[in-house]
């Protein structure tokens, strides 16, 4: 569907000023989530990222969309390209995941950690702090 300058210049600008709605809106919901707008006045993590990584979502397929005109491509070429991307997704989920397992067992995996592994759990039944622990075993890795 091809426009003419005005129509196209016209769509362009609705974008713009949409994505710059939604940025706002994103910026105010993490000075506001965080506190800083309205001292001692927070969100919640677990309801403000979901919210800042759907309008992230949202503003990276609409430029994808509109700006680079796959909206009007034929349909066996949008999902050459959002197959791979959603394949990168998840490839990202997997390595977080295997690297939070794997830092989760190093003790088990890596003998040098052995030690420091024992200490943690030695401690902690003795009842000592974990801010006090956690820089007692930070210091042994350093």
């Amino acid at each position: 569907m091809a426009h003419s300058y005005e129509e196209g210049k016209a769509v362009a600008m609705r974008g713009l000023y949409l994505l710059g709605v939604i940025t706002i809106v994103e910026v105010l919901i993490a000075l506001f989530g965080n506190g800083h707008l309205i001292e001692g006045v927070e969100l919640p993590k677990y309801i403000m990222y979901p919210i800042m990584i759907g309008l992230s979502l949202y503003k990276a397929y609409f430029i994808v969309y509109f700006f680079m005109h796959l909206a009007y491509e034929v349909s066996d070429l949008r999902l050459s390209v959002l197959l791979p991307t959603m394949l990168l997704i998840w490839a990202l989920i997997a390595f977080l995941m295997e690297g939070h397992y794997w830092g989760e067992r190093r003790a088990e995996v890596n003998p040098e950690y052995r030690e420091v592994f024992e200490k943690k759990t030695n401690s902690a039944e003795d009842g000592e702090s974990m801010i006090q622990l956690d820089d007692a075993i930070w210091q042994e890795l350093i």
